[in-house]
């Protein structure tokens, strides 16, 4: 990959989900949560699926953003934004709850862009929390919000509900 294939990568739209948009979500989930599975135990139902319980929320609650991502018009992953940490519990903070790449998009530039737009639509304090056995998620989200901050970022080591995470934490200003 080249540095000019990095820095635009085609075009990435980010499309704000609509509940007619939930099934594709419920897919495109079974695809991040088999990701997982390389990292902790989990289970199929009894359907073959992984399902998740929290998708619909996405459609309920007032401070929940879905989107679908797509790279020259084709879906490439999703993006699941919240307002209220998972970690600090401070309500007030943007969370990245969930985001996701298709493998044949990433290292190309794609999740950068995702995470900048996203950043860039919601102002203000972040939290990115990062499984720690994850290793090459925390690459990313270290690489991404670097770029985006324009300065090195660390993550801080945190222990919650007997789950190590890398939590990175900055501030998102307006964008004209």
């Amino acid at each position: 990959m080249t540095k000019d294939a990095e820095r635009s990568p085609a075009h990435v739209e980010l499309i704000p989900a609509t509940k007619d948009h939930q099934p594709i979500l419920a897919n495109l989930l079974e695809l991040y949560i088999y990701d997982f599975s390389e990292f902790h135990k989990l289970e199929l139902g009894p359907d073959g699926r992984f399902g998740c319980k929290n998708l619909p929320l996405y459609w309920l609650e007032p401070d929940r953003y879905p989107f679908l991502l797509t790279l020259n018009g084709k879906l490439a992953g999703f993006v699941l934004v919240k307002r209220g940490s998972e970690i600090s519990g401070n309500e007030t903070v943007w969370d990245m709850a969930e985001f996701f790449i298709l493998r044949g998009h990433r290292r190309s530039g794609v999740g950068n862009a995702a995470a900048h737009e996203v950043w860039k639509r919601f102002p203000g304090q972040w939290e990115v929390r990062v499984m720690e056995s994850n290793h090459a998620a925390s690459h990313f989200w270290q690489h991404a919000i670097t770029k985006f901050v324009g300065k090195p970022i660390q993550s801080a080591l945190i222990e919650k509900n007997d789950r190590h995470w890398h939590l990175f934490s900055f501030e998102s200003g307006l964008v004209a």
